[in-house]
């Protein structure tokens, strides 16, 4: 009896089980249903139902729409995000309980935590926002908010949606160029940033990124900062302007966090130096954090772009430094290097061998020969620095610090043309650098020439080095690539022929004794004057140096004829310097065609309403000085010929006598020209005399006087 009762109560609850269970099914069916209806999207079982356009209506009216327009402008999507986020943050501020209106406890009693650590809601929430859970500690935060409760929670998320947002609107204002308003922007997503930390634990690697994100953005825009400082007021304004919505989203980030701890970074510095020097405090501190255990695996793209960062800043400091040092030195003549430029130097040098490291560590060969041949510029600007000047401005021989740091200079410009390795990779690079080494070898050449250090070194090794230098320069003097600077080459090509065919014409009037020697050098002077002179015609815009070439390959001439004895000999060589000479006249067409371009210039600036300032042009008195010394030689070399040709026993041919006659009419009419002649017209008789002993020459200019 009693097994049966025990059964059938068995029984009847099996039957009440069942009906629950169906019922429970009937429910998870009936809400499936409603789940597929609410997708509003058909089932299609056959490729031949897609032509039967019902198939794709669902049975059930689709709820309007609930969500929000999207704009298409950037900041004005970012402020709706902040506006939402001030919501959020306002309702959570005013959900959280005051410590002074908590009821007073027992010290003894422990306090019950209100969260579930690890619960399935919160670690759901926490790792759709990218996020990994976080080790909360139990004491309450600044405002009194108790961690891991959803008011922490929720102030995390929204504190991170607004330095995001910030962020944002930060980089766009960059690339409007507007640094006042981009600095304030990243200035707010920092301090949001700061209120995150505040009140968070172990950060997620994503946080971390975004991170060094926004200290690389706030190095760029101090960077722009300082390179544009023409704009400070304007920034200014941009800076100190704040919204009403910013003021609030500021006021509760500080319920939680004084957010001080980037007010370095984001401070709208006056000092260009400052500003240099806290935008790579930015990009070192963007790249430790890429760099850290945490990022080591995620940040490979991010952290070359710091890299190619660090390496600009790095280089924008050594060049500050470097312009500093060489700014000291036009302060005041000074007759050793100062401390405080060697400090320059010293930092200067510092941050050009970091900034190649940076660009070395990416890969970058092209910024790396850049910062070569900035390093290059300061070995030069060193090398400045010792040059003997005394108090009275007079210049001592070249001293072995100069030629130090002249050559370490050449060697930074041929690792940097090592670098780039060919023209094709980057062609303004590889021109800029080509130009400096030429640059510097013949600066070089130039002091050992004009300062020789005869204290020290023999007068033939000094000529050694010196062609050395010269024709290295030259080496480097491209004459066939059309460029901006290829005329400031021929110029220099031109100028180093000359200053050898100078320095070999001085040899061979000095060297006494070896013939063979003495040959050599003549040979050497008459070469490099032939093409100094076809590089300043070529120019036709030097006519002082041609005609300074000119005449002292004259001057070369007449001395060569010293030593001849023979009448006829002289004759032949006096013909010649006058065959030379009569080439000047080129020189003096341009000379007058410059001055009477000036004088025109000159009377417009006279007009009422006119600058009334010279023109730029020749320097008048090289003119003065040359067109004297050429008209004392053009006499000489006159008379001595007319004396020859005069004397001569042999019978003269027609040819001869109109030569004669030629040279008789010339001079009389050089004798009897007014010595007070005015520049202008001096230049003129010149090219007029000079075309009366070259009639068939082709005229240089259609404006010379007949």
């Amino acid at each position: 009896m009693f097994l049966n009762n025990r059964l059938s109560r068995i029984v009847s609850e099996w039957e009440r089980h069942r009906q629950a269970l169906r019922s429970d099914d009937t429910v998870s069916e009936n809400h499936g249903r409603m789940q597929d209806a609410s997708k509003a999207v058909a089932v299609i079982r056959s490729v031949g139902e897609l032509s039967v356009p019902e198939k794709y209506k669902s049975t059930q009216l689709i709820r309007p729409g609930c969500a929000f327009p999207i704009s298409q402008d950037k900041e004005e999507r970012c402020r709706h995000v902040l506006n939402y986020v001030l919501k959020g943050l306002k309702a959570v501020d005013g959900s959280i309980k005051k410590e002074s209106e908590l009821p007073a406890v027992d010290p003894n009693t422990p306090i019950p935590l209100k969260y579930e650590d690890g619960s399935a809601v919160e670690k759901g929430t926490i790792e759709t926002f990218g996020f990994l859970p976080l080790t909360w500690s139990v004491h309450p935060t600044r405002s009194g908010m108790i961690p891991g409760t959803w008011q922490h929670q929720m102030k995390l998320q929204l504190f991170l949606k607004a330095s995001k947002a910030y962020y944002v609107l930060s980089d766009a204002a960059t690339n409007l160029l507007k640094y006042g308003r981009a600095l304030r922007y990243i200035k707010l997503s920092l301090q949001s940033y700061d209120a995150y930390c505040a009140i968070g634990g172990t950060l997620h690697p994503q946080a971390l990124l975004f991170h060094s994100h926004c200290l690389s953005l706030c190095g760029d825009i101090q960077l722009m900062l300082a390179q544009n400082s023409n704009n400070r007021a304007a920034y200014q304004e941009e800076y100190s302007y704040q919204t009403k919505e910013d003021q609030e989203i500021l006021h509760s980030l500080h319920r939680e966090s004084s957010c001080q701890a980037f007010n370095m970074a984001t401070d709208l510095a006056t000092d260009l130096e400052y500003q240099l020097f806290v935008s790579s405090k930015c990009y070192e501190a963007a790249y430790e954090l890429l760099v850290s255990h945490a990022l080591k695996e995620e940040a490979s793209d991010q952290l070359a772009q710091v890299l190619k960062r660090l390496g600009n800043i790095r280089n924008e400091m050594g060049v500050y430094y470097m312009n500093q040092a060489a700014a000291m030195q036009t302060e005041q003549v000074k007759t050793s290097v100062s401390a405080a430029e060697q400090e320059m130097w010293k930092k200067s040098f510092a941050f050009f061998e970091k900034g190649m490291k940076d660009f070395e560590a990416i890969g970058d060969s092209t910024n790396k020969a850049l910062l070569l041949c900035n390093t290059g510029k300061l070995m030069r600007i060193c090398a400045q620095a010792h040059s003997a000047v005394s108090v009275d401005d007079s210049r001592g021989e070249f001293s072995p610090e100069e030629a130090l740091y002249y050559h370490k200079a050449i060697d930074y410009y041929l690792r940097a043309m090592r670098s780039l390795s060919c023209r094709e990779n980057h062609q303004p690079i590889w021109d800029s650098v080509n130009w400096e080494l030429s640059t510097t070898y013949f600066t070089l050449a130039t002091l050992l020439q004009d300062y020789a250090p005869l204290s020290r070194k023999a007068p033939e090794q000094i000529e050694r080095e010196v062609t050395e230098a010269m024709m290295k320069s030259l080496k480097y003097c491209d004459l066939h690539t059309e460029s901006a600077r290829q005329l400031l080459y021929q110029y220099r090509a031109a100028t180093i022929h000359h200053r050898l065919a100078s320095m070999y014409h001085s040899c061979f009037r000095n060297q006494v004794g070896d013939e063979r020697l003495r040959k050599h050098h003549r040979s050497l002077a008459e070469l490099h004057y032939s093409k100094a002179v076809y590089l300043f015609l070529s120019l036709k815009d030097a006519p002082c140096e041609l005609l300074r070439a000119l005449l002292e390959r004259v001057a070369f001439a007449e001395f060569t004829m010293a030593a001849q004895n023979s009448s006829t000999a002289k004759q032949k060589s006096l013909t010649a310097a006058l065959e030379i000479m009569a080439e000047t006249r080129c020189a003096f067409q341009m000379i007058h065609k410059e001055l009477l371009e000036e004088q025109t210039e000159g009377s417009h600036a006279a007009l009422p309403g006119s600058s009334g300032c010279p023109a730029p042009g020749l320097n008048l008195q090289e003119v003065t000085k040359l067109t004297a010394l050429f008209e004392s030689r053009f006499s000489d070399l006159l008379l001595q010929l007319i004396k020859l040709m005069t004397k001569t026993k042999r019978k003269p041919s027609k040819k001869d006598e109109e030569l004669l006659q030629s040279y008789k009419n010339v001079y009389s009419k050089l004798l009897r020209c007014d010595k007070n002649m005015p520049l202008l017209a001096r230049v003129g008789l010149y090219a007029e005399l000079l075309h009366q002993l070259t009639p068939n020459a082709d005229s240089y200019d259609a404006n010379v006087p007949s």
